[in-house]
């Protein structure tokens, strides 16, 4: 099920803490993600439980899981009461089907390398995220398909944002959204409200001063 969101969505991947999160949500980032799964950023569902009960009305909470057993990803997603999963790593189309029918928002990220033809949706998927990496040259590896007019799935540009290189994608290329995560942080997990602050600033400032036509409207639908 595609979400109800207005502009340029703006997700802040690996929070950890509730100041991070609802920081985050203030300043006027759409989403928050929640790291599962083996990263430096992981988080317990307990404590993420208590994030998400606190998040205003209309916040989008994510939960990000790689090589997670899909009746697990299910269980944490509903108990919690997620808006949102994002799927990493390898998963056979079997689990991710089992996963599609049982939440209502399906994020499936990719490598910047070895994409299958995204011509075609993937059975389940309401997002694509682009690239799964989290760094700079995958991300440009996936410019390419961020322009390619063939893809009529939604696609988040991730991997290596950064306050600085946020305004070139957000304006040159026709993105559904941005997800960020090491390029506003001073260590893994915590985020520096200067950078928050100005990668939600710089993005926002892009989608309004684009140069590319974009599908908003049909992507809601």
């Amino acid at each position: 099920m595609r979400l109800n969101t207005e502009g340029l969505f703006i997700k802040v991947s690996g929070v950890t803490t509730e100041d991070d999160a609802l920081f985050s949500i203030g300043l006027g980032a759409s989403a928050v993600g929640f790291d599962f799964g083996p990263t430096p950023r992981q988080i317990a569902v307990g404590a993420a439980h208590d994030i998400v009960r606190r998040l205003p009305s209309g916040a989008v909470s994510v939960g990000v899981f790689r090589h997670e057993m899909p009746e697990r990803i299910v269980e944490i997603t509903n108990t919690l009461g997620l808006t949102a999963v994002q799927i990493d790593g390898a998963i056979t189309p079997s689990a991710l089907a089992y996963v599609a029918e049982r939440v209502n928002t399906v994020m499936r990220s990719l490598p910047s390398t070895g994409n299958p033809d995204l011509a075609a949706p993937i059975p389940g998927v309401d997002y694509l995220v682009l690239p799964e990496s989290d760094d700079h040259d995958s991300l440009v590896d996936c410019l390419g398909i961020f322009l390619d007019d063939a893809v009529r799935t939604p696609i988040v540009a991730s991997g290596g944002l950064t306050p600085s290189n946020v305004v070139d994608i957000v304006q040159n290329y026709p993105v559904w959204g941005v997800d960020v995560r090491s390029g506003v942080e001073t260590v893994p997990g915590v985020k520096d409200p200067v950078l928050l602050g100005q990668f939600i600033a710089n993005a926002r400032w892009a989608f309004d001063n684009t140069y590319v036509e974009r599908h908003h409207d049909e992507w809601r639908l």
